[in-house]
Formats: C-alpha cells, structure tokens, sequence
C-alpha cells in the first residue's frame, strides 16, 4: 500500500482545494492527466503538471513566475524532501490555497506562446 501525499490540487476555472494523492507515478500522473513534469518553487514545494499539456492544447490555469509562464492543464503543489516528494504542512497548504485561489482567464494564444525549446550548445 502506497503512502498518501497531501498536496493542494489546482484545475483550470476553479478553486484549488487540498487532496489526498498516491505516492506512485500512476497515481500522479492521473492527477494531471499525463507524463509527469516538475517546476520547482524554491521554498521545499514542487509544482507537478502534465509535460505535454500545452502541447495537447489543455486550457492555460494559472500563471507562474511573476507571469512570465503559463501552466496549461491540472496541475498540483506538492513537498520536496530532496529525494521524494512529500506531504505539504498546514502552512503550505495555506499558502497555495491563497496564492492559487483567483481563477485566471488565459487566452490559448498565451498558452502557445509560452512554448518553446531552449537548445544550448557544447
């Protein structure tokens, strides 16, 4: 039996609210619908989203970084252990339900400019 993780739960056009996932790629990558990819936040928390979401077109949800990207799909805010990921406290729950809680209206232009591959040469 897999551990459950608390994480802060975010979808397109709705509040995010506090969930229960399991702590196995499956489970998470159900979460968002997909592969798996990680934006670290710099503060012990991990936000998990879909690789490929806006390159299937989902729905931008929330902006990041001071606006200068986009998170296209579901996504989820999670802990960092270092290693694994882990359950969030009380306050970091608090923290995303806030930072996270105004619904963001985002064009599907502004979601397919924010795509892009940086290619650096050796």
């Amino acid at each position: 039996m897999s551990e459950k993780l608390t994480v802060v739960m975010v979808e397109p056009h709705k509040a995010p609210y506090a969930a229960k996932i399991d702590d196995e790629l499956s489970a998470l990558q159900k979460a968002v619908g997909g592969y798996i990819e990680t934006v670290y936040n710099g503060d012990e928390t991990i936000i998990v989203c879909n690789e490929e979401g806006k390159l299937k077109g989902l729905e931008g949800n929330r902006r990041i970084r001071g606006g200068a990207s986009v998170i296209a799909g579901t996504f989820f805010v999670v802990g960092d252990d270092g290693e694994n990921f882990r359950s969030l406290n009380e306050s970091e729950v608090v923290r995303y339900m806030e930072r996270f809680k105004e619904v963001e209206k985002i064009l599907q232009d502004e979601v397919e400019a924010d795509m892009g591959i940086t290619f650096i040469s050796m």
